[in-house]
């Protein structure tokens, strides 16, 4: 029941982005635009994520415990260390020079156009280099 309500999700999400057209990276793109061929929607969109975001909050919060876990597992950290900034960074940059995110251009995957499959490429590839970078100042910082 688990993996069903995990793909029910997936594909909930994935239909939200291709409906509200963030799987089209020249709408993303024309939002960064302004003072060219601005293009507001992405505001609406994110509004709307922002709702749905603040109702489930309220629905799940409003449980003594999480449906299949024993315990809400939340994260603990609140500082800004370099590491989130700089992924941040580079992530919004991506974002306005690709016109993708990874949660747009997953399902954008489907329609095998070559930048959509590039840029999941480089994604996959990034995520493994900074993992292979992580893992070699790993053994220093414990060392010290």
């Amino acid at each position: 029941m688990h993996l069903i309500a995990l793909y029910l999700i997936g594909v909930i999400f994935g239909t939200g982005i291709v409906v509200s057209g963030m799987a089209n990276p020249a709408k993303v793109i024309n939002f960064f635009d302004v003072a060219g061929t601005w293009d507001p929607s992405l505001i609406f969109v994110m509004g709307g994520a922002l709702i749905v975001t603040a109702v489930g909050y309220r629905l799940v919060f409003g449980r003594s415990r999480p449906i299949w876990e024993g315990r809400f597992m939340l994260p603990t950290a609140r500082n800004l260390d370099p590491r989130l900034i700089g992924g941040s960074a580079v992530f919004g940059i991506g974002w306005g020079i690709a016109g993708f995110c990874p949660g747009g251009a997953l399902p954008a995957l489907g329609t095998g156009r070559i930048d959509v499959i590039a840029f999941v490429g480089a994604l996959i590839l990034g995520i493994f280099t900074a993992k292979f970078l992580q893992n070699l100042s790993r053994p220093k910082a414990q060392a010290a």
